[in-house]
């Protein structure tokens, strides 16, 4: 999902933008691929090191892993779009989820925003209540990845007790009252129309339970690189928690894209118990690598989806 929640006037500016020029989407598809190949680039020679460190299987172990979470996360997104009142193919909503976010990676994440919600305008889905989705799945995702964390790093997580005072406010601010209005507070600041449904606490306890999945299968693609580097102890649990809170904290870092750098140094210090600091590194780099190519998988896959449900109408 995108980094972090930005103010809905910015997104509203962008959104009008991408509809008033087809070109102006093809670039910004471009930018944000540059964005990506840039990242990569920049970081060659360090991620080279690392990948050479391990087995082609452990990545490639890594990349499934990674690519199902991603499928468990994607199911969580449509459960609240439906459940704000547009249901679309699990193709469709791959398309507005993965090539939209791809936005992401490009400094500022209005354009993830604004991405998403043109592409599921394109859809049948009211720009509202794509905004209202991708800002529900945030919030569900940051309040399940600080409840993993604290789950299984206990120790750790207790010395951020800052990270465990959000989930009591991220638990009220799921109520569906306290959701819906909010939600409409910034549709109105963007001069939006508000929502005509509220999420249920049925929809509500699928989007959590399907988060939550996403989280353990997310755990499965770092146990593997820790496992291959040689980690002591209970991996598979560490390697959950340590994900989970590496997340969490780069999405609550708002000046860098993606949390890029802030996500790898919690990550660092959460598999200390584990593994030393040079190795724990290497296993940060390469599952940075495995996630920006699994994005870019999911997008192309989104995209070649949602293009063929269209040519099908």
């Amino acid at each position: 999902m995108p980094s972090t929640v930005r103010t809905p006037g910015r997104a509203k500016q962008a959104l009008d933008r991408l509809r008033a020029s087809r070109l102006l989407r093809i670039a910004l598809a471009l930018v944000a691929l540059g964005f990506v190949g840039y990242g990569l680039a920049r970081n060659r020679e360090e991620t080279l090191a690392a990948v050479r460190l391990l087995s082609w299987w452990s990545i490639a172990g890594a990349m499934a892993a990674v690519m199902a979470g991603l499928g468990c996360m994607l199911i969580a997104w449509r459960t609240v779009l439906a459940g704000l009142g547009s249901r679309v193919p699990y193709g469709v909503a791959a398309r507005i989820m993965f090539v939209g976010q791809l936005g992401k990676y490009v400094p500022g994440a209005v354009w993830a925003y604004a991405a998403m919600m043109e592409l599921g305008r394109d859809h049948g889905a009211p720009p509202r209540r794509t905004f209202g989705a991708v800002s529900l799945a945030i919030v569900i995702s940051l309040g399940c990845a600080l409840g993993v964390a604290a789950a299984t790093l206990p120790g750790v997580v207790g010395r951020a007790w800052y990270l465990l005072a959000l989930i009591p406010l991220i638990l009220i601010g799921l109520h569906p009252r306290v959701l819906a209005w909010g939600l409409n507070l910034a549709l109105r600041i963007a001069r939006r129309e508000p929502l005509d449904r509220v999420l249920t606490g049925a929809d509500l306890v699928r989007a959590a339970a399907w988060t939550v999945l996403g989280w353990l299968v997310y755990g499965v693609h770092l146990w593997l690189l820790v496992e291959e580097l040689g980690g002591t102890g209970q991996t598979y649990l560490l390697a959950v928690g340590a994900y989970a809170l590496a997340w969490a904290t780069g999405i609550l870092t708002v000046v860098v894209p993606a949390g890029i750098g802030v996500r790898e140094g919690a990550m660092v210090l959460a598999l200390a118990p584990a593994l030393d600091a040079p190795r724990a590194l290497v296993a940060a780099v390469v599952s940075r690598l495995v996630f920006t190519f699994c994005d870019v998988a999911w997008a192309a896959l989104g995209f070649a989806l949602g293009r063929r449900r269209r040519s099908a109408e």
